[in-house]
């Protein structure tokens, strides 16, 4: 009997999910890295500061 050719569906599949994924993951790094680099807080003053004190202890409805 003759043997059956090894189907390269599998590994073609396995191949583009990997790289899909391996992409995805550069991608994050990426802009955690621009977001980390980009981040511009201002400091809070007094008023802004008891505003969210107060929205934090009272509770909403």
């Amino acid at each position: 009997m003759a043997e059956k050719p090894k189907s390269m569906v599998l590994g073609v599949v396995a191949a583009a999910v990997f790289a899909g994924l391996g992409r995805m993951v550069i991608q994050k790094i990426m802009a955690d890295k621009a977001a980390r680099e980009t981040r511009v807080t201002a400091p809070l003053n007094e008023e802004t500061r008891a505003k969210i004190s107060r929205a934090l202890r009272t509770p909403s409805k």
